[in-house]
């Protein structure tokens, strides 16, 4: 039986029930749905809107049934048409009429509302700290590493010199402000709408501001029809939650890169690698790549919530439930992304010998060499065509600029000496990028001190 077949003078459908039906994915918040009804029903005793002995046994039985749910001792009924039905059926049964109180001057619209915010809530914390998690193992990485020096590239081609610290420390970044988005959404998780009832409040004289007090919220929503057709936050922190996949992705794609003979710059953990069914020498980046797969199902998520929301009338209607799947999938996903990312990284093997080949051989110290030119007077235009020109000329002879004889530099210019030589060492190059957020050592080593000290005092 349904919690409103009053009106009704049919049994429901089996067809309708099994496609009306959402607790084969909501009852993950049975915790919530407990944790609303008990603030709920306090402040109907304390408002006088039930016999405060009525609430009192009403908030210990529901504290039994989540012993016991929590224990196993009492399983969920899955024939159930949702949690919330689940829970009130399970209470009636065990209180009788005293139990039937429980949703005197509530809606399941503002109580769904209720419980998908907990829950949201609750599970940005989780993400919150592995997201830090992953940010301190970057540090740690880049720690020792602020000296050892790789190409930067764009377009995927060698461009100038930074360090394998710089790099990784972009990534913390990214991750920063992954975490300022995420705070930044619970804050507006943080309302309550438990309340607002179907869509038009209550004449029950109740106090809302108690239940958010109860509950942790900063406040009450405001508009009773907004509190109960508002889904603004599922679509918020899975567009926050995409947008980790996405940086995800992104670092995945290097680590592939990085793994690969045609880089080497890095080595995989066996704990962390699969191998081949056919080739013996195979050592796979799978959790790199499956991280990297599964960047598009978190973005096919969020695509869903905003397509099922986008022409939706005020106030409730039932599309409304598809919200759930999509970002309890999402939560699932990327928890279990960064569960996995993290470990692996933390056990990689850097080979900044093989970076520094590469550093070498790209003329990625041609804007220094360049640089050179220009702090001798030569305009910068002129500095870089000629520069140009000795790329070509080691291009040809299989030379690189330091190892190119100082005759051929006259050759093309005058104002070159032997001190390009100097000029033009990658270390150096890399040491005289001072610039504010340049990679040079002490810049990177700031970086570092910063961002830990930003996660570790809950700046971000």
């Amino acid at each position: 039986m349904n919690l409103w077949t009053g009106r009704f003078k049919k049994e429901l459908s089996t067809i309708t029930n099994d496609f009306n039906s959402s607790i084969h994915f909501d009852q993950r918040m049975y915790r919530e749905d407990i944790t609303g009804s008990i603030a709920h029903v306090t402040m109907l005793g304390k408002c006088g809107i039930i016999k405060e002995s009525e609430a009192q046994k009403i908030c210990l039985e529901l504290e039994n049934i989540l012993s016991d749910l929590n224990s196993g001792k009492l399983l969920i009924d899955t024939t159930k048409e949702d949690i919330h039905s689940f829970i009130e059926f399970e209470l009636t049964n065990r209180l009788g009429d005293t139990g039937k109180r429980l949703h005197t001057a509530r809606s399941r619209n503002d109580q769904v509302a209720l419980d998908i915010k907990l829950y949201l809530r609750n599970q940005v914390d989780e993400i919150i700290a592995l997201v830090k998690k992953l940010v301190s193992t970057i540090c740690n990485i880049a720690k020792d590493h602020t000296s050892s020096v790789m190409p930067g590239y764009t377009h995927l081609q060698r461009a100038q010199p930074i360090t394998f610290a710089h790099h990784l420390m972009a990534y913390a970044e990214m991750f920063l402000r992954d975490l300022s988005r995420l705070s930044d959404a619970k804050k507006r998780l943080n309302e309550n709408p438990l309340g607002a009832g179907a869509l038009a409040g209550t004449t029950y004289n109740i106090d809302r501001t108690l239940t958010s007090e109860l509950l942790g919220f900063f406040c009450a929503t405001n508009n009773s029809l907004d509190s109960v057709s508002d889904r603004d936050y599922c679509l918020e922190l899975s567009s926050d939650l995409s947008i980790i996949a996405v940086h995800l992705s992104r670092f995945c794609e290097e680590i592939i890169m990085w793994c690969s003979w045609e880089f080497k710059f890095i080595e995989l953990d066996d704990a962390f690698s699969t191998g081949s069914s056919i080739m013996p020498q195979k050592k796979n980046p799978d959790i790199a790549e499956l991280v990297r797969g599964k960047s598009a199902r978190v973005i096919g998520n969020t695509m869903t919530l905003f397509t099922m929301m986008k022409a939706l009338p005020l106030a409730y209607n039932k599309d409304m439930q598809e919200d759930k799947e999509a970002v309890f999938d999402t939560i699932d996903t990327v928890k279990m992304c960064l569960i996995s990312f993290e470990p692996m990284l933390a056990t990689i093997k850097v080979l900044p010998d093989n970076m520094r080949k590469a550093a070498a051989n790209g003329f990625i110290n041609a804007t220094d060499c360049a640089d050179y030119l220009v702090k001798k007077g030569l305009p910068f235009r002129d500095a870089y065509k000629a520069v140009g020109a000795l790329v070509a000329l080691c291009s040809d002879s299989g030379l690189t600029l330091e190892t190119l004889p100082i005759d051929k530099y006259k050759s093309v210019c005058a104002d070159f000496d032997d001190d390009v030589y100097d000029a033009i060492s990658l270390e150096k190059c890399v040491n005289d990028r001072k610039s504010f957020g340049g990679p040079a050592p002490e810049n990177v080593k700031s970086q570092i001190e910063r961002v830990l000290l930003a996660i570790s005092e809950g700046e971000v």
